[in-house]
Protein backbone atom coordinates (compact mmCIF):
# COMPACT_ATOMS: atom_id res chain seq x y z
CA UNK A 1 0.00 0.00 0.00
CA UNK A 2 1.31 3.44 -0.89
CA UNK A 3 -1.32 5.33 1.03
CA UNK A 4 -0.14 6.47 4.45
CA UNK A 5 -2.95 6.75 7.01
CA UNK A 6 -3.51 10.29 8.10
CA UNK A 7 -5.12 11.77 11.18
CA UNK A 8 -8.31 13.15 9.69
CA UNK A 9 -11.57 11.60 10.95
CA UNK A 10 -14.19 13.47 8.96
CA UNK A 11 -17.32 11.41 8.29
CA UNK A 12 -19.30 11.89 5.13
CA UNK A 13 -21.69 9.89 3.01
CA UNK A 14 -18.87 7.42 2.18
CA UNK A 15 -18.51 6.54 5.90
CA UNK A 16 -14.92 7.62 6.45
CA UNK A 17 -13.96 6.38 9.92
CA UNK A 18 -10.88 6.27 12.12
CA UNK A 19 -8.24 3.52 12.03
CA UNK A 20 -9.23 1.97 15.36
CA UNK A 21 -12.80 1.35 14.19
CA UNK A 22 -11.52 -0.37 11.05
CA UNK A 23 -9.19 -2.66 13.02
CA UNK A 24 -11.94 -3.62 15.48
CA UNK A 25 -14.38 -4.28 12.66
CA UNK A 26 -12.13 -6.45 10.50
CA UNK A 27 -10.96 -8.36 13.58
CA UNK A 28 -14.51 -9.32 14.54
CA UNK A 29 -15.98 -12.64 13.40
CA UNK A 30 -18.52 -11.18 11.01
CA UNK A 31 -19.28 -12.92 7.75
CA UNK A 32 -21.06 -9.83 6.37
CA UNK A 33 -18.36 -7.27 7.10
CA UNK A 34 -19.14 -3.89 5.48
CA UNK A 35 -16.76 -1.77 3.43
CA UNK A 36 -14.78 0.73 5.51
CA UNK A 37 -12.93 3.79 4.26
CA UNK A 38 -10.10 5.70 5.89
CA UNK A 39 -8.66 9.04 4.80
CA UNK A 40 -5.00 8.41 3.90
CA UNK A 41 -1.97 10.34 2.73
CA UNK A 42 -1.00 9.91 -0.92
CA UNK A 43 2.73 9.20 -1.18
CA UNK A 44 2.90 10.61 -4.73
CA UNK A 45 1.34 14.08 -4.46
CA UNK A 46 1.15 14.57 -0.69
CA UNK A 47 -2.61 15.20 -0.67
CA UNK A 48 -5.21 13.10 1.14
CA UNK A 49 -6.82 10.14 -0.62
CA UNK A 50 -9.08 7.29 0.52
CA UNK A 51 -8.19 3.73 1.52
CA UNK A 52 -11.01 1.17 1.45
CA UNK A 53 -10.92 -2.01 3.57
CA UNK A 54 -13.01 -5.13 3.03
CA UNK A 55 -12.73 -8.36 4.99
CA UNK A 56 -13.86 -11.27 2.82
CA UNK A 57 -13.53 -15.03 2.62
CA UNK A 58 -12.39 -16.85 -0.51
CA UNK A 59 -14.55 -20.02 -0.47
CA UNK A 60 -12.60 -23.03 0.79
CA UNK A 61 -9.35 -21.06 0.93
CA UNK A 62 -8.54 -18.24 3.35
CA UNK A 63 -9.99 -15.20 5.06
CA UNK A 64 -8.32 -12.16 3.49
CA UNK A 65 -8.33 -8.39 3.95
CA UNK A 66 -8.61 -6.40 0.72
CA UNK A 67 -7.39 -2.81 0.78
CA UNK A 68 -7.52 -0.31 -2.09
CA UNK A 69 -6.14 3.24 -2.17
CA UNK A 70 -7.31 5.98 -4.53
CA UNK A 71 -6.23 9.61 -4.72
CA UNK A 72 -8.66 12.03 -6.47
CA UNK A 73 -5.92 14.64 -6.90
CA UNK A 74 -3.31 12.71 -8.92
CA UNK A 75 -5.39 9.61 -9.77
CA UNK A 76 -2.88 7.32 -7.99
CA UNK A 77 -4.41 3.87 -7.35
CA UNK A 78 -3.12 0.63 -5.83
CA UNK A 79 -4.45 -2.38 -3.98
CA UNK A 80 -3.16 -5.05 -1.62
CA UNK A 81 -4.19 -8.41 -0.17
CA UNK A 82 -3.38 -9.33 3.41
CA UNK A 83 -4.27 -12.58 5.15
CA UNK A 84 -6.45 -12.28 8.20
CA UNK A 85 -6.31 -15.97 9.10
CA UNK A 86 -3.72 -18.12 10.81
CA UNK A 87 -0.19 -19.07 9.80
CA UNK A 88 -0.19 -22.40 7.98
CA UNK A 89 1.67 -25.37 9.54
CA UNK A 90 4.16 -25.57 6.65
CA UNK A 91 5.50 -23.39 3.89
CA UNK A 92 4.49 -24.09 0.30
CA UNK A 93 6.26 -23.92 -3.04
CA UNK A 94 4.29 -23.96 -6.33
CA UNK A 95 6.12 -24.72 -9.56
CA UNK A 96 4.24 -24.12 -12.81
CA UNK A 97 5.75 -25.01 -16.18
CA UNK A 98 4.32 -22.73 -18.88
CA UNK A 99 4.88 -23.89 -22.47
CA UNK A 100 5.10 -21.47 -25.36
CA UNK A 101 2.01 -20.87 -27.49
CA UNK A 102 -0.53 -21.60 -24.71
CA UNK A 103 -2.03 -18.28 -23.47
CA UNK A 104 -4.57 -20.12 -21.27
CA UNK A 105 -1.78 -21.10 -18.88
CA UNK A 106 -1.23 -17.41 -18.15
CA UNK A 107 -4.84 -16.95 -17.00
CA UNK A 108 -4.38 -19.04 -13.88
CA UNK A 109 -5.44 -17.25 -10.71
CA UNK A 110 -2.58 -16.51 -8.31
CA UNK A 111 -2.80 -15.45 -4.66
CA UNK A 112 0.55 -14.05 -3.49
CA UNK A 113 0.99 -13.28 0.19
CA UNK A 114 3.24 -10.51 1.47
CA UNK A 115 5.91 -13.10 2.37
CA UNK A 116 6.03 -14.93 -0.99
CA UNK A 117 8.85 -14.82 -3.52
CA UNK A 118 8.34 -15.34 -7.28
CA UNK A 119 11.13 -16.75 -9.43
CA UNK A 120 11.64 -17.43 -13.14
CA UNK A 121 14.86 -19.48 -13.39
CA UNK A 122 15.12 -19.21 -17.19
CA UNK A 123 15.47 -15.43 -16.93
CA UNK A 124 17.38 -15.48 -13.63
CA UNK A 125 14.56 -13.22 -12.42
CA UNK A 126 13.20 -12.90 -8.89
CA UNK A 127 10.41 -10.79 -7.40
CA UNK A 128 11.17 -10.41 -3.67
CA UNK A 129 8.34 -10.19 -1.10
CA UNK A 130 8.75 -6.45 -0.59
CA UNK A 131 8.55 -5.68 -4.33
CA UNK A 132 4.99 -6.90 -4.98
CA UNK A 133 3.19 -7.24 -1.68
CA UNK A 134 0.06 -9.34 -1.15
CA UNK A 135 -1.91 -9.46 -4.39
CA UNK A 136 -4.69 -11.33 -6.14
CA UNK A 137 -3.90 -11.59 -9.83
CA UNK A 138 -2.99 -14.00 -12.64
CA UNK A 139 0.36 -15.24 -13.93
CA UNK A 140 0.10 -12.79 -16.82
CA UNK A 141 -0.85 -9.91 -14.52
CA UNK A 142 2.12 -10.49 -12.21
CA UNK A 143 4.59 -10.55 -15.11
CA UNK A 144 3.13 -7.46 -16.78
CA UNK A 145 3.16 -5.57 -13.49
CA UNK A 146 6.83 -6.43 -13.01
CA UNK A 147 7.61 -5.31 -16.57
CA UNK A 148 5.75 -2.02 -16.08
CA UNK A 149 7.61 -1.29 -12.85
CA UNK A 150 10.97 -1.91 -14.55
CA UNK A 151 9.92 0.25 -17.53
CA UNK A 152 8.83 3.15 -15.33
CA UNK A 153 12.32 4.59 -14.69
CA UNK A 154 13.97 3.67 -17.97
CA UNK A 155 14.17 7.25 -19.27
CA UNK A 156 16.10 8.35 -16.18
CA UNK A 157 18.39 5.30 -16.40
CA UNK A 158 19.28 6.05 -20.02
CA UNK A 159 20.57 9.47 -18.96
CA UNK A 160 22.53 8.21 -15.95
CA UNK A 161 23.65 4.69 -16.95
CA UNK A 162 22.99 3.90 -20.64
CA UNK A 163 24.55 0.41 -20.46
CA UNK A 164 22.31 -0.70 -17.61
CA UNK A 165 19.27 0.76 -19.36
CA UNK A 166 20.15 -1.14 -22.56
CA UNK A 167 20.48 -4.41 -20.59
CA UNK A 168 17.10 -3.82 -18.94
CA UNK A 169 15.50 -3.15 -22.34
CA UNK A 170 16.78 -6.51 -23.57
CA UNK A 171 15.49 -8.17 -20.42
CA UNK A 172 12.08 -6.55 -20.79
CA UNK A 173 11.75 -8.05 -24.25
CA UNK A 174 12.28 -11.52 -22.78
CA UNK A 175 9.93 -10.86 -19.86
CA UNK A 176 7.13 -9.58 -22.10
CA UNK A 177 7.64 -12.58 -24.37
CA UNK A 178 6.93 -14.79 -21.35
CA UNK A 179 3.88 -12.69 -20.45
CA UNK A 180 2.44 -13.23 -23.95
CA UNK A 181 3.24 -16.99 -24.03
CA UNK A 182 5.80 -16.52 -26.82
CA UNK A 183 8.48 -18.19 -24.69
CA UNK A 184 8.32 -21.16 -22.34
CA UNK A 185 9.32 -20.60 -18.72
CA UNK A 186 8.92 -21.92 -15.18
CA UNK A 187 6.88 -19.90 -12.68
CA UNK A 188 7.90 -20.61 -9.06
CA UNK A 189 5.92 -19.22 -6.12
CA UNK A 190 7.64 -19.87 -2.77
CA UNK A 191 5.80 -18.81 0.39
CA UNK A 192 7.16 -19.72 3.86
CA UNK A 193 3.84 -18.63 5.40
CA UNK A 194 1.92 -21.19 3.31
CA UNK A 195 -0.79 -18.67 2.36
CA UNK A 196 -0.15 -18.40 -1.38
CA UNK A 197 -1.98 -20.28 -4.10
CA UNK A 198 -1.81 -21.09 -7.81
CA UNK A 199 -4.97 -22.32 -9.53
CA UNK A 200 -5.14 -25.94 -10.66
CA UNK A 201 -7.00 -26.03 -13.99
CA UNK A 202 -7.59 -29.78 -13.65
CA UNK A 203 -8.84 -29.75 -10.07
CA UNK A 204 -9.53 -32.01 -8.29
CA UNK A 205 -7.28 -34.21 -10.46
CA UNK A 206 -3.50 -33.65 -10.50
CA UNK A 207 -2.23 -30.93 -12.84
CA UNK A 208 0.62 -32.20 -15.06
CA UNK A 209 2.07 -28.69 -15.33
CA UNK A 210 1.76 -27.76 -11.65
CA UNK A 211 3.65 -29.27 -8.71
CA UNK A 212 3.23 -28.38 -5.04
CA UNK A 213 5.70 -29.02 -2.25
CA UNK A 214 5.22 -28.37 1.45
CA UNK A 215 8.27 -27.87 3.66
CA UNK A 216 9.28 -27.12 7.22
CA UNK A 217 10.27 -23.51 7.79
CA UNK A 218 13.80 -22.66 8.84
CA UNK A 219 14.53 -20.57 11.94
CA UNK A 220 15.35 -17.59 9.68
CA UNK A 221 11.99 -17.87 7.93
CA UNK A 222 10.19 -18.15 11.28
CA UNK A 223 11.95 -14.98 12.41
CA UNK A 224 10.96 -13.19 9.18
CA UNK A 225 7.33 -14.13 9.77
CA UNK A 226 7.56 -12.69 13.27
CA UNK A 227 6.72 -15.86 15.15
CA UNK A 228 10.06 -17.00 16.55
CA UNK A 229 13.03 -15.00 17.77
CA UNK A 230 16.30 -16.87 18.11
CA UNK A 231 17.42 -14.99 21.21
CA UNK A 232 14.19 -15.78 23.06
CA UNK A 233 14.49 -19.44 22.16
CA UNK A 234 18.07 -19.54 23.43
CA UNK A 235 17.03 -17.73 26.55
CA UNK A 236 14.19 -20.13 27.20
CA UNK A 237 16.50 -23.12 26.89
CA UNK A 238 19.05 -21.48 29.18
CA UNK A 239 16.36 -20.64 31.73
CA UNK A 240 15.06 -24.20 31.58
CA UNK A 241 18.55 -25.63 32.14
CA UNK A 242 19.28 -23.32 35.08
CA UNK A 243 15.91 -24.06 36.65
CA UNK A 244 16.57 -27.76 36.30
CA UNK A 245 20.05 -27.43 37.88
CA UNK A 246 18.76 -25.90 41.11
CA UNK A 247 15.98 -28.44 41.32
CA UNK A 248 13.08 -25.99 41.24
CA UNK A 249 11.43 -27.11 38.01
CA UNK A 250 7.67 -26.95 38.42
CA UNK A 251 7.12 -29.08 35.35
CA UNK A 252 8.98 -32.10 36.74
CA UNK A 253 7.20 -31.78 40.06
CA UNK A 254 3.79 -31.57 38.45
CA UNK A 255 4.41 -34.59 36.19
CA UNK A 256 6.41 -37.17 38.15
CA UNK A 257 5.56 -40.00 35.75
CA UNK A 258 8.67 -40.57 33.69
CA UNK A 259 10.43 -37.57 35.22
CA UNK A 260 13.33 -39.63 36.60
CA UNK A 261 14.54 -40.49 33.12
CA UNK A 262 13.87 -36.95 31.88
CA UNK A 263 15.82 -35.36 34.77
CA UNK A 264 18.75 -37.72 34.25
CA UNK A 265 18.66 -36.95 30.54
CA UNK A 266 18.78 -33.22 31.21
CA UNK A 267 21.85 -33.64 33.44
CA UNK A 268 23.58 -35.79 30.83
CA UNK A 269 22.84 -33.24 28.09
CA UNK A 270 24.09 -30.38 30.31
CA UNK A 271 27.34 -32.27 30.91
CA UNK A 272 27.63 -33.10 27.17
CA UNK A 273 28.14 -36.76 27.97
CA UNK A 274 26.79 -38.49 24.88
CA UNK A 275 27.19 -41.95 26.38
CA UNK A 276 25.05 -41.11 29.40
CA UNK A 277 22.37 -39.31 27.37
CA UNK A 278 20.94 -42.41 25.71
CA UNK A 279 21.45 -44.56 28.80
CA UNK A 280 19.73 -42.15 31.18
CA UNK A 281 16.81 -41.48 28.87
CA UNK A 282 15.96 -45.16 28.46
CA UNK A 283 17.43 -46.83 31.54
CA UNK A 284 14.74 -45.40 33.81
CA UNK A 285 12.03 -45.48 31.17
CA UNK A 286 9.87 -48.56 30.94
CA UNK A 287 7.93 -49.26 27.70
CA UNK A 288 5.28 -46.58 27.15
CA UNK A 289 6.48 -44.55 30.15
CA UNK A 290 5.87 -40.87 29.49
CA UNK A 291 8.83 -38.50 29.61
CA UNK A 292 8.16 -34.81 30.20
CA UNK A 293 10.55 -32.02 29.27
CA UNK A 294 10.27 -28.22 28.78
CA UNK A 295 10.12 -26.76 25.29
CA UNK A 296 9.08 -23.61 23.44
CA UNK A 297 5.65 -23.00 21.85
CA UNK A 298 5.91 -22.68 18.08
CA UNK A 299 3.14 -20.05 17.96
CA UNK A 300 3.68 -17.64 20.86
CA UNK A 301 7.27 -18.70 21.83
CA UNK A 302 6.23 -19.12 25.47
CA UNK A 303 7.61 -21.95 27.58
CA UNK A 304 5.43 -25.05 27.38
CA UNK A 305 5.54 -28.75 28.11
CA UNK A 306 6.20 -31.65 25.75
CA UNK A 307 5.45 -35.29 26.57
CA UNK A 308 7.05 -38.18 24.73
CA UNK A 309 6.89 -41.94 24.93
CA UNK A 310 8.07 -44.87 22.84
CA UNK A 311 5.68 -47.67 21.98
CA UNK A 312 5.59 -50.67 19.70
CA UNK A 313 2.65 -51.09 17.29
CA UNK A 314 1.96 -54.78 16.54
CA UNK A 315 2.73 -55.83 12.94
CA UNK A 316 4.35 -52.45 12.39
CA UNK A 317 7.38 -51.04 14.22
CA UNK A 318 8.53 -48.95 17.14
CA UNK A 319 7.23 -45.38 17.05
CA UNK A 320 7.79 -42.21 19.11
CA UNK A 321 4.68 -40.24 20.10
CA UNK A 322 5.16 -36.59 21.06
CA UNK A 323 2.50 -34.13 22.27
CA UNK A 324 2.89 -30.46 23.21
CA UNK A 325 0.45 -28.12 24.96
CA UNK A 326 0.79 -24.40 25.62
CA UNK A 327 -1.08 -22.90 28.57
CA UNK A 328 -0.41 -19.35 27.32
CA UNK A 329 -2.15 -19.50 23.92
CA UNK A 330 -3.89 -22.90 24.01
CA UNK A 331 -1.91 -24.31 21.08
CA UNK A 332 -1.79 -28.10 20.86
CA UNK A 333 0.33 -30.27 18.63
CA UNK A 334 0.93 -34.01 18.36
CA UNK A 335 3.41 -35.90 16.21
CA UNK A 336 4.17 -39.52 15.51
CA UNK A 337 7.74 -40.27 14.47
CA UNK A 338 9.07 -43.62 13.28
CA UNK A 339 11.74 -45.21 15.42
CA UNK A 340 14.73 -47.30 14.44
CA UNK A 341 16.81 -47.21 11.29
CA UNK A 342 15.75 -46.29 7.75
CA UNK A 343 14.21 -49.38 6.08
CA UNK A 344 16.10 -50.81 3.13
CA UNK A 345 12.95 -51.04 1.00
CA UNK A 346 9.80 -49.03 0.44
CA UNK A 347 6.35 -50.46 1.11
CA UNK A 348 3.02 -50.26 -0.68
CA UNK A 349 -0.15 -51.02 1.32
CA UNK A 350 -3.32 -51.99 -0.57
CA UNK A 351 -6.61 -52.18 1.36
CA UNK A 352 -9.83 -53.43 -0.21
CA UNK A 353 -12.65 -51.51 1.52
CA UNK A 354 -15.87 -53.53 1.43
CA UNK A 355 -17.83 -52.94 4.66
CA UNK A 356 -18.35 -50.50 7.53
CA UNK A 357 -15.73 -52.22 9.69
CA UNK A 358 -13.10 -51.41 7.08
CA UNK A 359 -13.84 -47.69 7.48
CA UNK A 360 -12.93 -48.00 11.17
CA UNK A 361 -9.48 -49.47 10.58
CA UNK A 362 -6.67 -47.45 12.12
CA UNK A 363 -4.38 -45.75 9.61
CA UNK A 364 -0.94 -44.25 10.13
CA UNK A 365 0.06 -42.14 7.15
CA UNK A 366 3.54 -40.68 7.31
CA UNK A 367 4.53 -37.44 5.58
CA UNK A 368 6.46 -39.44 2.97
CA UNK A 369 3.45 -41.53 1.87
CA UNK A 370 1.29 -40.91 -1.20
CA UNK A 371 -2.42 -41.82 -1.32
CA UNK A 372 -4.15 -43.28 -4.36
CA UNK A 373 -7.78 -44.32 -4.91
CA UNK A 374 -8.00 -45.70 -8.48
CA UNK A 375 -11.80 -45.87 -8.56
CA UNK A 376 -12.16 -42.08 -8.53
CA UNK A 377 -8.75 -41.31 -10.13
CA UNK A 378 -7.49 -39.62 -6.97
CA UNK A 379 -3.77 -39.32 -6.36
CA UNK A 380 -2.15 -37.30 -3.58
CA UNK A 381 1.61 -36.93 -3.62
CA UNK A 382 3.72 -37.36 -0.51
CA UNK A 383 3.56 -34.49 1.95
CA UNK A 384 0.08 -33.34 0.94
CA UNK A 385 -1.61 -34.13 4.26
CA UNK A 386 1.55 -34.44 6.36
CA UNK A 387 1.75 -37.22 8.91
CA UNK A 388 -1.62 -38.24 10.36
CA UNK A 389 -2.96 -40.91 12.69
CA UNK A 390 -6.61 -41.55 11.88
CA UNK A 391 -9.02 -44.12 10.43
CA UNK A 392 -9.91 -44.94 6.84
CA UNK A 393 -13.05 -42.80 7.16
CA UNK A 394 -11.09 -39.98 8.80
CA UNK A 395 -8.49 -40.08 6.02
CA UNK A 396 -11.15 -39.62 3.33
CA UNK A 397 -12.66 -36.71 5.25
CA UNK A 398 -9.24 -35.08 5.63
CA UNK A 399 -8.65 -35.48 1.89
CA UNK A 400 -11.97 -33.77 1.14
CA UNK A 401 -11.26 -30.90 3.54
CA UNK A 402 -7.72 -30.47 2.19
CA UNK A 403 -8.85 -30.34 -1.44
CA UNK A 404 -11.52 -27.77 -0.61
CA UNK A 405 -8.96 -25.65 1.24
CA UNK A 406 -6.20 -25.84 -1.37
CA UNK A 407 -8.37 -25.34 -4.47
CA UNK A 408 -9.68 -21.98 -3.32
CA UNK A 409 -11.26 -20.87 -6.61
CA UNK A 410 -13.46 -23.93 -7.06
CA UNK A 411 -16.64 -21.93 -6.47
CA UNK A 412 -15.52 -18.47 -7.54
CA UNK A 413 -17.54 -16.26 -9.85
CA UNK A 414 -14.93 -16.64 -12.61
CA UNK A 415 -15.23 -20.44 -12.76
CA UNK A 416 -17.05 -21.82 -15.78
CA UNK A 417 -19.93 -24.25 -15.38
CA UNK A 418 -17.98 -27.24 -16.71
CA UNK A 419 -15.28 -26.97 -14.05
CA UNK A 420 -17.83 -26.31 -11.34
CA UNK A 421 -19.80 -29.44 -12.22
CA UNK A 422 -16.58 -31.45 -12.41
CA UNK A 423 -15.64 -30.43 -8.88
CA UNK A 424 -19.14 -31.12 -7.54
CA UNK A 425 -19.10 -34.56 -9.15
CA UNK A 426 -15.77 -35.34 -7.53
CA UNK A 427 -17.08 -34.27 -4.13
CA UNK A 428 -20.05 -36.58 -4.63
CA UNK A 429 -17.71 -39.46 -5.52
CA UNK A 430 -15.80 -38.93 -2.25
CA UNK A 431 -19.04 -39.16 -0.31
CA UNK A 432 -19.98 -42.35 -2.18
CA UNK A 433 -16.77 -43.94 -0.90
CA UNK A 434 -17.98 -43.50 2.67
CA UNK A 435 -21.45 -44.77 1.76
CA UNK A 436 -19.87 -48.00 0.43
CA UNK A 437 -22.04 -48.12 -2.67
CA UNK A 438 -19.29 -50.26 -4.22
CA UNK A 439 -15.98 -51.74 -2.99
CA UNK A 440 -12.90 -49.58 -3.54
CA UNK A 441 -9.15 -49.72 -3.00
CA UNK A 442 -7.02 -47.51 -0.76
CA UNK A 443 -3.31 -47.52 -1.69
CA UNK A 444 -0.60 -46.04 0.54
CA UNK A 445 2.81 -45.92 -1.12
CA UNK A 446 5.55 -45.02 1.37
CA UNK A 447 9.17 -44.97 0.23
CA UNK A 448 10.31 -45.12 3.88
CA UNK A 449 7.81 -47.85 4.89
CA UNK A 450 6.59 -45.72 7.81
CA UNK A 451 2.84 -46.05 7.08
CA UNK A 452 0.47 -48.66 8.44
CA UNK A 453 -3.11 -49.94 8.13
CA UNK A 454 -4.44 -52.06 10.99
CA UNK A 455 -5.54 -55.61 10.13
CA UNK A 456 -9.17 -56.63 10.58
CA UNK A 457 -8.28 -60.01 12.08
CA UNK A 458 -6.22 -61.18 15.04
CA UNK A 459 -3.62 -62.62 12.71
CA UNK A 460 -2.57 -60.33 9.87
CA UNK A 461 -2.08 -63.37 7.62
CA UNK A 462 -5.83 -64.08 7.79
CA UNK A 463 -6.77 -60.62 6.51
CA UNK A 464 -7.22 -61.18 2.77
CA UNK A 465 -8.36 -57.58 2.14
CA UNK A 466 -5.01 -56.17 3.23
CA UNK A 467 -1.88 -56.65 1.13
CA UNK A 468 1.70 -55.43 1.54
CA UNK A 469 4.24 -55.06 -1.25
CA UNK A 470 7.90 -54.20 -0.69
CA UNK A 471 10.01 -52.67 -3.44
CA UNK A 472 13.46 -51.26 -4.05
CA UNK A 473 13.57 -47.46 -3.95
CA UNK A 474 14.70 -45.69 -7.09
CA UNK A 475 17.65 -43.30 -7.17
CA UNK A 476 15.23 -40.37 -7.54
CA UNK A 477 13.32 -41.42 -4.40
CA UNK A 478 16.53 -41.73 -2.40
CA UNK A 479 17.62 -38.33 -3.69
CA UNK A 480 14.34 -36.71 -2.63
CA UNK A 481 14.64 -38.29 0.83
CA UNK A 482 18.27 -37.20 1.13
CA UNK A 483 19.56 -40.76 1.44
CA UNK A 484 22.07 -40.46 -1.40
CA UNK A 485 24.03 -37.83 0.53
CA UNK A 486 24.32 -39.79 3.77
CA UNK A 487 27.94 -40.68 4.48
CA UNK A 488 28.45 -43.00 7.47
CA UNK A 489 32.11 -43.84 6.75
CA UNK A 490 33.41 -41.68 9.61
CA UNK A 491 30.99 -43.23 12.08
CA UNK A 492 31.82 -46.73 10.86
CA UNK A 493 35.53 -46.05 11.25
CA UNK A 494 35.00 -44.72 14.78
CA UNK A 495 33.01 -47.80 15.79
CA UNK A 496 35.62 -50.12 14.25
CA UNK A 497 38.47 -48.41 16.11
CA UNK A 498 36.50 -48.57 19.37
CA UNK A 499 35.86 -52.29 18.89
CA UNK A 500 39.54 -52.90 18.12
CA UNK A 501 40.60 -51.03 21.30
CA UNK A 502 38.15 -53.08 23.37
CA UNK A 503 39.51 -56.35 21.99
CA UNK A 504 43.11 -55.34 22.79
CA UNK A 505 42.16 -54.63 26.38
Amino acid sequence: MEGGIGGSQSKDQNQIVDVRSVVESVSAEDSDAPLYQVESLCMRCGENGTTSFLLTLIPHFRKILLSAFECPHCNERNNEVQFAGELQPKGCCYQLKVPSGDPKMLNRQVVKSEFATIKIPELDFEIPPESQRGSLSTVEGILLRAADELQALQEERKKVDPQTAEAIDQFLLKLRACATADSSFTFILDDPAGNSFVENLFAPSPDPSLSIKFYERTSEQQSTLGYVVESSQTGSVRDAASTEAVGTSDQVQRAPHGSIGAAAGHRAIAQSNSAEIAESLFRYTAPEEVMTFPSTCGVCTARCETRMFVTNIPYFQEVIVMASTCDACGYRNSELKPGGRVPEKGKKIILRVENVKDLSRDVIKSDTASVTIPEIELELTSGTLGGVVTTVEGLIMKISESLERVHGFSFGDSLDEHKRSKWLNFQASLKKLLCLEAPWNLILDDALANSFVAPGTDDIKDDHQLMFEEYERSWEQNEELGLNDIDTSSADAAYDSKDATTEEK
